[in-house]
């Protein structure tokens, strides 16, 4: 047989393969669907009570003695040492000013960490928990998760239709020091996380949007049957008051995001504006490097690091690291402050990042136009610079004391170098609300509004093309500006192990013009915790 005919066979059967593995995933997301549309009738009400307070929603005012509340939700090392961050210095920076004597609560309240309903707290097989404490005090801790999302355009874009994707991952946690019993190696982990990802970009194929993606788990990095993600290790110093990784590590795991964040489609793992650049590699795309945090005071976090950036590798499997391009150095820093307000003891989170990416970019103006090449030039090729600030506050407590008992107002700005930047500036604002319908504790509204400003250089080299008759390129309908996205979910804690969230976006100026209608989205997310 000829070598082509065999080469195409191959193909084909591959081919094949991941059609067959495609329908089996859709298969088992309809399937959890009526699933659980089975068992909530039946397990709401039950859930419900179980969580329900047994004393009045009023509550008395909180002293400064440390909170243990069995409601408090497990935690979830990501990264472990984070939780056990010890201050450098026994006091408090602007917090002091609001609060003499809380330092106790927040030993507490920060260990509990950022926690919400999208985590799929609890697993689906409580049968293996013997097995799983077992492997942990050898030293070796997982979690296996089912990912899955159906998002539909509903009316405007490009045409009705609906896409799936799904992301099946497995992470793991090896305690080095319980694995190998060699003493040098205590307290250093290593974390590694193996995932698959297919499906299509319902943005892509029906709204006409190519800059914003309107799911959180997308396939453009595959497809690959297991693709490697994060692969680090982390270790914690003088008595865990410094904390180090290095490794192979996506930078939106770190920096500019939060759990929090990361419960609404268009903002995981950070915004968009954070993501789309080539010097923050977002996950599950990973930059050699790593990073050091430390709590100067109790109240702040610094962290800051260095990473080996490149473009978009050629294979995308995360296994070839030989093959990765580099182009220069990412140095990221964050400062964190977290206080307390008021009679409640209602927690905050206020950022302030900074990023310098040394890799030589290229002018967004594009190709000169012949009619203006005498009176334009294009800027010379130069690094690019990220600055962003973000900021969450709880507003009300409800049902427990730890972090996330209660809703949240949110809001960030982030803004790029202009001249070399996909988005210059992105600006959202929203509101997460836990339990806001009666009988439904757990359950956790959100709602984001997301601006989109394009490079103004972008735009105005777009604009120079379409006087001189120069076509644009594919998939662009007209100088690029800005957009707009308004998104909705309800996440339900169906039972441990599964959230169902149904999901709803409005897309203006899909594209960044007015060319393409406005869309209409609606969808629902599924995560099982196995």
């Amino acid at each position: 047989m000829p070598l082509t005919d065999i080469i195409s066979n191959s193909e084909q059967k591959r081919s094949c393969y991941r059609q067959d593995f495609l329908s089996i995933a859709r298969l088992l997301y309809a399937g959890t669907v009526l699933f659980t549309l089975d068992i909530a009738l039946k397990a709401s009400t039950a859930y419900a009570q179980q969580n329900e307070p047994a004393k009045s929603l009023e509550k008395p005012e909180l002293s400064s003695k440390p909170i243990i509340n069995a409601e408090t939700p497990k935690k979830h090392k990501r990264p472990i040492a984070e939780e056990r961050l010890e201050a450098l210095f026994d006091t408090e920076s602007l917090s002091y000013l609001l609060n003499h004597n809380n330092t106790a609560l927040r030993r507490q309240d920060i260990s509990a960490g950022y926690f919400v309903a999208e985590q799929a707290f609890g697993n689906l097989a409580p049968g293996l928990k013997p097995w799983r404490d077992r492997l942990s005090e050898h030293g070796f801790t997982f979690e296996l998760t089912y990912k899955g999302e159906g998002m539909a355009n509903l009316a405007g874009g490009l045409s009705k239709g609906m896409d799936y994707t799904h992301e099946i991952r497995a992470s793991m946690l090896f305690d080095l020091g319980k694995l190998t019993g060699w003493n040098p190696l205590q307290g250093w982990y290593l974390h590694g996380i193996v995932m698959n990802r297919e499906g299509r970009q319902v943005g892509w194929d029906h709204v006409g949007e190519r800059n914003v993606l309107l799911t959180e788990v997308w396939s453009i990095h595959g497809p690959a049957a297991a693709r490697l993600a994060d692969l680090y290790l982390e270790k914690s110093f003088l008595n865990n008051r410094i904390n180090i990784n290095v490794g192979r590590i996506s930078l939106t795991h770190t920096y500019s995001t939060s759990i929090l964040l990361c419960t609404f489609m268009t903002m995981c793992s950070a915004p968009m504006a954070i993501r789309e650049p080539a010097g923050w590699s977002v996950y599950p795309k990973t930059s050699w490097g790593g990073t050091v945090r430390f709590r100067p005071t109790h109240d702040l976090i610094l962290r800051t690091g260095i990473y080996r950036i490149g473009p978009k590798a050629r294979d995308n499997t995360g296994w070839a690291w030989g093959d990765e391009p580099y182009t220069g150095i990412q140095t990221p820093i964050e400062l964190t402050w977290e206080p307390f307000f008021g009679r409640r003891k209602l927690p905050g989170h206020y950022k302030i990042g900074f990023g310098h990416d040394t890799s030589p970019y290229p002018d967004m103006v594009g190709t000169i136009p012949a009619a203006f090449a005498g009176s334009v030039h294009p800027h010379k090729l130069k690094p690019r610079d990220t600055f962003y600030i973000e900021a969450d506050q709880m507003v009300y407590r409800s049902h427990g004391e730890h972090q996330m008992a209660g809703g949240y107002v949110l809001a960030g700005f982030i803004h790029n170098t202009p001249s070399n930047s996909t988005f210059s500036n992105e600006f959202y604002a929203g509101a997460s609300l836990l339990g806001i319908i009666p009988h439904r504790p757990l359950d956790r509204l959100g709602v984001m509004y997301s601006y989109y400003q394009l490079s103004p250089r972008l735009s105005y080299g777009q604009r120079m093309q379409e006087a001189a008759g120069v076509p644009l390129g594919p998939y662009i309908n007209g100088p690029q500006t800005h957009s707009a996205i308004l998104e909705a979910y309800y996440g339900i804690p169906v039972t441990p192990g599964l959230v169902v969230t149904p999901e709803f976006e409005y897309m203006m100026r899909p594209g960044e013009t007015s060319v393409i209608p406005n869309a209409i989205l609606a969808g629902l997310k599924v995560i099982a915790a196995l």
